[in-house]
Order: C-alpha cells, then sequence, then structure tokens
C-alpha cells in the first residue's frame, strides 16, 4: 500500500532528522537501503559449503583448517560490511542528504529594511560618515533575485528586487524628518503578508537617537537592528535667532546655540549678507554663555545667515533668516462720529491710512484694504453689511464701534454674519470702569512687563450687553465684555465719542487699536522650519492667472495658495525640503524674503541602548549582520562525503580480499 509505505518514510526522515539533523533532496531513493538484504541474503544462504574428508592421524591438519575457518568467517564479515556500507553511503548520496536550519528551509521569506537617513547620521563613525557607510556596505552585501520592501524617513518602496535597490541605495538623501520607534514597527507592519507561516525579519539600520519615546514592543516578526555608533558625539548648533529691539534704521538679532559633548572654549558666529560677511562675534561655551548679539544696520530686504564651524554635523552649522522691509498697511475708517484719535494712530509712513463718511463711502476700495473702522455708524445699510461680510470672508479685518444711538436691527444683522452674537435692546446708562485687562491676549503680548494693578482705568457712561460667546480682550469691573474678538473681528460695546467715554484719551487705546491691524495680517517671521505646514500671508494684489513661486539660487517652488482681499495666503507642505532664503515672486517681481531651516531635534547626540530591548538582535555593522544571515540561511550539502565514504569502504573491500 503506496500510502502505508509513504507513512514509514514519513517517520524514517522525521527520526533521521532528529537523531542526525539530516534531511534529504530526494528522500525516496532512501528505498533503495532494500538493496542491503542481497548481500545479506547471499552471506547466510550462500550454496558453497565445506566437506569433510577423514585422514588417519591428522591432528595437526586439523587444527590448522579450524583456524582456517575461522579466518575466512572473519574474512566474509568484513566483506559484508564493508559492501553494505558502500551500498548504503551511494544510496545516501543519491538521496542527495544535507543538514540546514528552520529559517534556511523555508522558501517564504519575507525582508523590511527601514534606513534611518536623518541628519543625526551624518556624525562621524569610524569608517565616515555613519549613513553613507551603512549604504555602501548594503550596497556589497545585497546580491541575488530575493525581492526586498524598503523604508525611509521619507520615502518607501515594496517588494523590488535586490537589483532594484541597489542603484537607489547609495543616493539616499539625508531628512530632517524622523520616525520614532512606534512608527518604524507600525510602517514595517505594512509591508508584510498576513502568512503566518513566512520567515518575516525587520532589518533596522540606525543610530537609534533617543527622543524619549517608548521601547517597541514585541511583534510577530524578527528585529534585526544595526547600531551605528559615533566616534565623537560632541556637536555644537545653532539653535535660534530672534529680533531683540528694531527701529528704522537697525535692529538687534540675539543667535542662540546649542552643545552636548565636549565643547571647545570658544566659537565664531558669523553673518552674513548673501555671500558677505557683515559681522563676527564669538560664544565662550566656558562661562556658559550660548547667545550672542549683532546689531544690524539698514536691515530692510535682509537675505541672511548666520554660520558656524563645526566638524560634526554639518546641517545644523547654517540658519537661514530673512527680514522684509515693512510695507504700509490700508486703514479706512467710515465714519460717522469723531475721528481725529484714529488720524493720529494711524496717518503715517506704517499705514496707509483712509477716512471717509458713510454718506459719501466708495465700496469699490472695500476690498483693497487690511483693516476697515466703522466709526460709531447710527445705522449698518444692507449694501455695507455685504460688502463687510465679503470683506471679512477673504481674510479682512474689522472693528465696529456702534454709536450712541445705534440702530440695534441693522447691527445684529451685521454681528450675527459675523458670529458675533447680538446686543441687548436698550443701551444700559450705568458709569462703569474698564477694569480686566486679558493679558494673555495676542494683542497685549509684549506690552506690559507685568499685570498692571494701578492702572488710571479708562470708564464709559453707557454700554451695550451682548450675548456673545466670544473672547473678551477688555472688560468693565463686573466683567462685562468692553471689547470682544472673533477671528479677525472686534466690537466694541460703548461707543468711544468723548460725551461717552474717556477710552481714546487713555494709553490703552494706542496697543489695542494699533495690535488689531497689525496683527490683521501676520508679519513674517524671521525663518520657518521645514517639515511643516506653515500659512504666509503675503501683501500682494494678483491677476487671475497670476501665481507666487518660492525661488532659491538653486530651484523653485509653487506653494498651494488663496487669494484673499489684497494678501495671498501660500502654504508650504512637507515637500519643500530645501534649508534656504526664498524669494516669494510672482512673474519678475520680489513680494517678500522667507527663509526656511531645518529643525534642530536631530543635533542633540543622545542615544538609546538597543541592548536593552526584548527580542531585538543586535549587530555592530552591516557586514555582521548579512554574516549572520547568511550562516543561519546556509544549506549543507552532505552528498559528497557519502560518495567519498562509498569509495573508502570499496577500497576496504578490495584491501580484504586481497590481504587477508
Amino acid at each position: 500500500n503506496l500510502s502505508i509505505k509513504t507513512g514509514l518514510f514519513k517517520i524514517y526522515d522525521y527520526i533521521w532528522q532528529i537523531k542526525f539533523g539530516m534531511q534529504f533532496k530526494h528522500p525516496e531513493i532512501l528505498y533503495a537501503l532494500l538493496l542491503l538484504l542481497i548481500p545479506i541474503i547471499i552471506h547466510l544462504f550462500q550454496l558453497r559449503r565445506f566437506q569433510k574428508v577423514d585422514f588417519t592421524n591428522v591432528a595437526f591438519l586439523k587444527k590448522a583448517t579450524l583456524q582456517t575457518r575461522k579466518s575466512s568467517q572473519i574474512k566474509k564479515w568484513l566483506t559484508l560490511l564493508a559492501r553494505l556500507l558502500a551500498i548504503a553511503c551511494l544510496v545516501m548520496a543519491f538521496a542527495q542528504p544535507f543538514i540546514a536550519s528552520k529559517t534556511a528551509l523555508n522558501t517564504n521569506k519575507e525582508t523590511v529594511l527601514y534606513i534611518d537617513n536623518s541628519y543625526s547620521m551624518q556624525a562621524k563613525g569610524e569608517q565616515g560618515p555613519m549613513l553613507s557607510r551603512s549604504l555602501q556596505q548594503l550596497y556589497d552585501e545585497l546580491a541575488g533575485d530575493a525581492r526586498i520592501s524598503w523604508f525611509t524617513n521619507n520615502d518607501s518602496k515594496k517588494e523590488v528586487t535586490q537589483n532594484d535597490f541597489k542603484q537607489e541605495v547609495l543616493s539616499i538623501p539625508y531628512s530632517d524628518q524622523q520616525l520614532d520607534p512606534k512608527a518604524v514597527l507600525l510602517k514595517a507592519q505594512q509591508f508584510f503578508s498576513n502568512n503566518l507561516n513566512a520567515d518575516q525579519r525587520l532589518i533596522w539600520i540606525s543610530d537609534f537617537q533617543n527622543y524619549g519615546t517608548v521601547l517597541p514592543d514585541t511583534t510577530n516578526f524578527a528585529i534585526e537592528v544595526v547600531q551605528t555608533k559615533a566616534v565623537n558625539i560632541s556637536n555644537i548648533a545653532i539653535d535660534s535667532a530672534y529680533i531683540v529691539e528694531k527701529n528704522q534704521d537697525a535692529l538687534e538679532l540675539a543667535v542662540t546655540l546649542s552643545g552636548s559633548g565636549t565643547l571647545p572654549e570658544n566659537t565664531a558666529v558669523s553673518i552674513y549678507k548673501g555671500n558677505k560677511l557683515i559681522a563676527k562675534t564669538g560664544v565662550d561655551f566656558i562661562q556658559n554663555k550660548n547667545t550672542v548679539s549683532f546689531n544690524l544696520e539698514d536691515p530692510d530686504d535682509f537675505l541672511g545667515e548666520v554660520r558656524i564651524t563645526d566638524a560634526q554635523l554639518q546641517y545644523d552649522n547654517v540658519l537661514y533668516f530673512s527680514i522684509n522691509k515693512n510695507k504700509p498697511l490700508q486703514v479706512l475708517s467710515i465714519n460717522e462720529g469723531e475721528n481725529t484719535y484714529l488720524r493720529k494712530l494711524f496717518d503715517n509712513e506704517n499705514y496707509q491710512y483712509t477716512e471717509q463718511a458713510f454718506s459719501s463711502l466708495n465700496f469699490n476700495i472695500i476690498p483693497q484694504q487690511h483693516f476697515i473702522i466703522l466709526n460709531e455708524l447710527e445705522s449698518i445699510s444692507q449694501a455695507l453689511n455685504n460688502a463687510l461680510i465679503s470683506f471679512q470672508k477673504s481674510g479682512g479685518g474689522l472693528l465696529i464701534i456702534p454709536s450712541s444711538k445705534a440702530d440695534i436691527n441693522s447691527y445684529n444683522t451685521l454681528l450675527s454674519q459675523l458670529q458675533l452674537g447680538s446686543i441687548k435692546a436698550p443701551a444700559t446708562t450705568v458709569a462703569k470702569k474698564i477694569t480686566q485687562i486679558n493679558f494673555d491676549h495676542p494683542l497685549f503680548k509684549n506690552v506690559f512687563e507685568k499685570k498692571v494693578t494701578n492702572f488710571q482705568y479708562p470708564s464709559v457712561n453707557s454700554f451695550y450687553e451682548l450675548n456673545s460667546n466670544s473672547i473678551s480682550v477688555l472688560s468693565f469691573e463686573d466683567s462685562k465684555p468692553f471689547i470682544l474678538q472673533q477671528g479677525k473681528t472686534y466690537v466694541a460695546t460703548a461707543a468711544f465719542d468723548q460725551d461717552n467715554s474717556n477710552f481714546k484719551n487713555s494709553p490703552l487705546i494706542v496697543p489695542t487699536l494699533i495690535n488689531m491691524v497689525q496683527q490683521s495680517v501676520p508679519l513674517p517671521k524671521l525663518y520657518y522650519s521645514l517639515g511643516e505646514a506653515h500659512t504666509i500671508a503675503i501683501p500682494a494684489q494678483l491677476g487671475q492667472d497670476q501665481i507666487i513661486t518660492l525661488k532659491d539660487s538653486t530651484g523653485t517652488f509653487i506653494p498651494l495658495q488663496q487669494t484673499k482681499a489684497n494678501v495671498v495666503e501660500i502654504t508650504t507642505t512637507p515637500e519643500l525640503d530645501r534649508a534656504s532664503n526664498y524669494e516669494a515672486q510672482s512673474g519678475d517681481d520680489v513680494l517678500q524674503l522667507v527663509s526656511f531651516n531645518f529643525r534642530r531635534s536631530e543635533s542633540n547626540l543622545r542615544y538609546h541602548d538597543v541592548s536593552n530591548w526584548n527580542g531585538v538582535s543586535v549587530y555592530d555593522s552591516v557586514s555582521d549582520l548579512f554574516d549572520s544571515i547568511n550562516e543561519a540561511n546556509q544549506v549543507n550539502s552532505l552528498w559528497k562525503w557519502f560518495i567519498i565514504f562509498a569509495v573508502l569502504f570499496l577500497l576496504f573491500e578490495m584491501f580484504i580480499l586481497k590481504f587477508l
């Protein structure tokens, strides 16, 4: 019965594997071992037999005959043994025995490779930059037709041939992004199939910079780690830059440096405008001073770089920054009340101030403004209401100062559409002081050195009560709001005229109204961080087919953009990955200067101790890892040895027959 024979053979093969750790490529040939019965049968049932011949007085001959028969029996048993072993070795050789591990026998292998190409891998190891050396070793070690899935911090490929991988591996660039351990495991899991019998392996090449992240949990695939190690873990980085003080002709720029490891006594810090050296000084780390200041003259339209010299990480040795020339903001005052105080605040070179009476308002100039002030209008017409709603939706700023004789219904129509609530009619004629200042509000950031309690508070004689969920900027002594804010829209609950309030004579009105206008168009920062989405407002009025591009010395980038009123909001995505100074251009016109830098999180050279991670095999280099993998996948063929032994046993048989 074939099934019985197959079952017996499986049992036999299993015994061989357990006892000898040996397996066969063609186990069916082992049935030929039954041929061993033939020489045994011939030996046991041979036809030649000794015949007794009686002689007289042949005691000596009997003794010699006995010895000859004993020698003949030994010779026959040795010959039988040699033949059996020779035949067994030949059969075993044709069955092609081999020794291999379970990993080597599993033909369903899935390998995922993660290469940490973050900037901390710029650090120099024993044989050069850690990333470059690891990539070169990968190029040298990988060979064959097997497919591999791989990913970096900013790129990934699934099931590509090793030859295709080798064409890309040496050109993998550095990235300012960094995946934490949990993100690496989650992404690797996406590349593996659901085959539970597959031999799944994650190869993880990184310096394992320590961000305080949680170590990986136990996974259903093997993790083999190559932790690259820097020879020197000292590093100096330009951490940040900010403006301390600015006026029309100069500004004070502060630069902060950070360091780790063994630091030099002094590090030179230089400021460049383009390729021209503007200023240079030093940071004295011995005295724990890591901030220096520079006085920059004529700072308008300044494309600058802060540079240091440090042999360890290179990416954090330059910080790009840009300072734009202040452009006048468009401010429109629509008046039915007294507006002298507004003219004093905004009629200067920092603003393009326009004032118009409500009765002769030119609606065509509304979309061109950055900020509009409704100065004590008694009623808001439907036409003005529609124009203001459109202006607000397009990103403009608005301040509503009601009249003491306001038409409540027309005001509520506008406030409702602006989501600022509604006014309770009529006005409450009770004198109140404006005593509560929201010091945490952006309007008052850096205005007060401390929270004042002895301020000469302004007051009102009457005010409107609002049902609103908006943010309170200034409030009365009973916590009822005086000025509310919703986005870029503000509403006062009392008239500013002289008969009702002395607020316009208070010092508090200056930062309040000035910052309302300034923050209606966010001023560009010195620089932005790459790898994040940023929305930047650029004052410009573009035609229908015009776009804004970001251009530096090596290329251009087209950001997402949306036109609002007389500004264009551009949004940079993580695809912008080149640290540089850029010009925001429309055609050949430079609208604004913008700078981008890599994040400095990679500059701190602190590392995990991966030897403490459970279920992880750790190697010192890529070469060591692949030596271990090749050893685990090695199949040792034994058929040559059995051929050799078969020949030896045949020679042994010939020796017995001839000499014994």
